[in-house]
């Protein structure tokens, strides 16, 4: 028979995308399955944003579009990420418009990564853990080698300084940093991510002139935790070596839209951004070409309406948070940012479920709570680190489902023998 390619063998699935699936398969089965797995907004996209692209669809504008998407959408983003986000250096020439945020690191990362050769080590692609679950994935595949920094739920899950500076070797090729962070829910403050970029700034300079910082900042207008969100990009000595990637997935509920993008500043961001074209050019192309009108009414013309929703994410953030809290034995920092709360259930582990399950890991809980309590929550092993003792659920539902699901959650919890 036929083989599949080895480097697909290493390659695991989505864990996030499985649960979600799982539980969308189970309620088809007409089964009364309460999901807090996929993280998606569940409002509907800003009507702004659909008249645009239906006005462009009426219009004709239905064919091909440059690999990286028009000039002139490019030049909007752009014009966001210096006027909003504080990047110096940007044109429309330093943008990539991809088909999502996933799809924006997977060819920057192809870019940036070399794969090893006999003589030649492999790249290292730092990953502060735990996190989001395709950025090791990604990294593999584009050759590299994750090095995962630790980071605990007594620290907000952030990496220190420290921590960095000592992970950093010559073979540091790709610092991957996520604020506000899935699966965690907490963000860097200002000061800390300028505490970060000293330390890569100084690495930079000398033990690992090839650093560059992948800035994953999709959840950036998700934020209530009064702390202000900073892109990294925007420091003083980090603009020429950080890779900042976004999209309109989560703030602006435009999950199905597929719409992601990577920004670099400077003539490293201009080599970068052409590459990303000459790959991209070869896989997907441009993104569908009705979409680009509804991105720069997005862009310049719907902030009302995400701020209407980041204040529904706050209110169900102090919500699941003080439902988790009075559950026993689980344990999790507040949410600041992004819609997602991960908390410890080690507690747990070597109890027994009414039917006989053991849990003994995460794997087991959320297996467990899906059969019994039909509630979905994603497993933590799959995001690293500390992720072994800890469940993430996405709160990007509603109040009425929250509350209906932790009802579900604790009845399970106390049922644990």
């Amino acid at each position: 028979m036929p083989r599949i390619s080895r480097r697909l063998d290493q390659l695991r699935p989505s864990a996030t995308v499985a649960v979600a699936n799982r539980a969308k398969e189970l309620r088809r089965q007409g089964q009364d399955v309460l999901s807090f797995a996929a993280g998606e907004p569940d409002f509907d996209t800003p009507e702004p944003i659909k008249r645009a692209a239906i006005e462009a669809l009426e219009a004709g504008q239905t064919r091909y579009m440059p690999t990286l998407g028009d000039h002139e959408t490019r030049a909007v983003i752009a014009e966001k990420l210096v006027g909003v986000n504080g990047i110096p250096g940007l044109t429309g020439e330093h943008v990539a418009i991809s088909a999502g945020g996933k799809h924006a690191l997977f060819v920057a990362l192809q870019c940036l990564i070399d794969p090893p050769t006999p003589d030649r080590p492999p790249d290292e692609v730092l990953l502060p853990v735990p996190a989001w679950v395709s950025y090791a994935p990604l990294s593999t595949l584009a050759g590299g080698k994750i090095v995962q920094i630790p980071t605990t739920a007594a620290g907000d899950f952030k990496m220190s300084p420290e921590q960095l500076e000592s992970a950093i070797t010559p073979r540091s090729r790709v610092l991957i940093l996520n604020s506000p962070s899935n699966p965690c829910g907490t963000m860097y403050t200002p000061d800390e991510l300028r505490a970060l970029a000293r330390v890569l700034v100084g690495a930079g300079e000398s033990i690992a002139p090839d650093l560059v910082v992948v800035s994953d900042e999709i959840y950036e207008r998700i934020i209530y935790g009064g702390i202000e969100h900073l892109s990294l990009a925007s420091i003083d000595g980090l603009s020429d070596r950080t890779v900042t990637i976004n999209g309109l997935s989560k703030a602006y509920a435009m999950t199905g839209w597929r719409v992601g993008y990577a920004a670099a500043a400077g003539e490293f961001g201009l080599r970068l951004i052409k590459a990303m074209g000459t790959l991209q050019g070869q896989m997907t192309t441009n993104i569908t070409s009705f979409n680009y009108p509804a991105i720069r009414v997005a862009l310049r013309e719907c902030d009302e309406h995400v701020e209407r929703m980041r204040r529904a994410f706050a209110r169900r953030a102090g919500l699941i948070h003080e439902r988790v809290e009075g559950i026993p034995g689980l344990v999790t920092p507040r949410p600041t940012g992004a819609f997602y709360i991960f908390p410890n259930i080690a507690a747990h582990f070597g109890r027994r479920t009414p039917a006989g399950r053991s849990i003994n890991s995460p794997l087991d809980f959320a297996e467990a709570a899906l059969a019994e309590a039909k509630i979905a929550v994603v497993p933590g092993e799959d995001f690293g680190g500390c992720g072994r003792e800890h469940v993430r659920l996405s709160f990007a539902c509603s109040e009425e489902q929250i509350n209906a699901g932790m009802d579900r959650l604790e009845t399970f919890v106390h049922s644990l023998e």
